[in-house]
């Protein structure tokens, strides 16, 4: 499984479509351990653009501060999974507890 988490500084980023840079994480989902992680820098922010360009790197799962509905949809047709409302974090914290059913959410921190 590969899970992308939109970053600045470092730590997950609130804004979805507005971050520096994308932790993407490969994880063994059954031992629950994260195999490799690598930072990549997003194309420039375009409507509609950031789910597929993940979709092409091999996410299966984003986990989001804030995420607008639009770009939930288009993850949703592409079979990939987003989480919305996770508190600021570093990736690996955020995988961890994702992966052991513990990571905390609150409401969508986007509101379009």
């Amino acid at each position: 499984m590969r899970i992308a988490i939109p970053t600045a500084n470092g730590l997950l980023c609130m804004h979805f479509g507005h971050c520096e840079t994308f932790a993407l994480l490969d994880v063994d989902e059954v031992r629950g351990v994260i195999k490799e992680s690598n930072m990549v820098e997003p194309p420039p922010h375009e409507p509609g653009l950031l789910p597929k360009w993940l979709k092409e790197k091999g996410a299966n799962v984003v986990i989001a501060g804030g995420m607008g509905m639009h770009a939930q949809n288009l993850f949703a047709q592409s079979g990939i999974k987003v989480v919305v409302g996770a508190q600021e974090g570093s990736p690996e914290s955020l995988v961890k507890n994702y992966l052991a059913g513990t990571l905390a959410t609150g409401p969508n921190a986007c509101d379009h």
